[in-house]
């Protein structure tokens, strides 16, 4: 998903660090950085651009970044930013608060105003991860006076919407291939859509978002639901909107602009990770019928008829050409 754009592995030891603070000037905000050990310096930057938000994956060795009124006088692009730790320890203070966040924690600053931060490895690891996604607050339907509440506040990432968020941005950050415009542009609409209940979540602003977007998060809420329960053979639509509190006619409402209905989502998505098992040499040996039940299909016979229905062969015929298994 993500371009390379620096690798400091390409360049001699002595000019990397250097290297790194211009492509920080360029790719993100000028800062002064602090190397620890200029010598053993190893960092990499992958950036992709989908309209309205700037998302970056970044690793670098032990660091230390300021982000100074100077600096700030000489660029300023406006942004705010929505940074999810990979891996490693990460330090930021801005506005007169701090912050210490681990692996899948979030936090939110802001290149307009002054900060310190720090990032070191942690377990042994030659560099920390992070994802950066950029954004120019007035793609927002929030006020600025109330995101800066949030600037150097540590957020969880491991449920609800800030779980989505730090899902989708790792997601982002670790998918390859390349996509069109029109693909980027999507993705950096559910990204926008994402970042905007995250941070109306946090402050408590859910009444500001647009119903649209709240309708587009929620229904993200559902799939990911749908997809951690695909194993349950009793999933149905009924029990997805029980879970979220909302009636059967609302889900469905929910779905309809997608084109799919409740139960065939539910359908496709057990046939999907299905077809990639049968599909995966490592599990030639299990048995058809148990992959079927691995996914919440009833029995062997409501699984073959599916996926028959769905892809015109079997699921032995299927598997049989993939990994050239005989039948």
């Amino acid at each position: 998903m993500l371009a390379d754009v620096f690798d400091s592995g390409t360049l001699p030891s002595e000019h990397r660090v250097e290297a790194w603070r211009e492509l920080m000037t360029h790719a993100l905000a000028p800062n002064e950085v602090l190397v620890e050990d200029p010598a053993s310096f190893r960092a990499s930057l992958r950036a992709r651009d989908l309209g309205d938000v700037q998302v970056t994956a970044l690793t670098y060795s032990a660091l230390r970044s300021h982000r100074t009124p100077k600096l700030i006088r000489r660029s300023d692009p406006g942004h705010y930013v929505a940074a999810l730790t990979l891996s490693g320890h990460q330090w930021i203070a801005q506005e007169r608060r701090h912050a210490s966040i681990t692996a899948g924690e979030l936090v939110l600053y802001c290149d307009s105003r002054p900060y310190d931060s720090r990032a070191e490895p942690v377990n042994g690891r030659r560099t920390a991860a992070t994802v950066l996604a950029r954004f120019d607050p007035g793609t927002l339907p929030l006020p600025a006076d109330h995101l800066n509440r949030l600037l150097a506040t540590r957020l969880p990432g491991e449920e609800g919407v800030g779980g989505l968020l730090a899902a989708f941005l790792g997601q982002l950050a670790t998918a390859s291939g390349t996509f069109g415009p029109a693909d980027s542009a999507r993705l950096g609409s559910v990204l926008v859509d994402l970042i905007t209940a995250w941070l109306a979540h946090s402050l408590d602003l859910r009444s500001r978002t647009a119903v649209e977007t709240r309708q587009r998060v929620q229904l993200l809420e559902i799939r990911a639901f749908i997809v951690r329960h695909l194993a349950d053979p009793e999933l149905t639509p009924l029990g997805v909107a029980a879970a979220h509190h909302v009636s059967l006619r609302t889900l469905h409402r929910l779905f309809q602009d997608s084109g799919v209905t409740v139960a065939a989502y539910i359908r496709g998505q057990r046939l999907l990770r299905a077809r990639r098992d049968l599909a995966d040499p490592r599990l030639a040996a299990r048995p058809i019928h148990a992959i079927g039940r691995r996914w919440g299909f009833a029995g062997p016979s409501e699984f073959s008829r599916a996926f028959r229905s769905s892809y015109g062969v079997s699921p032995s015929e299927y598997r049989a050409v993939q990994v050239h298994v005989p039948r």
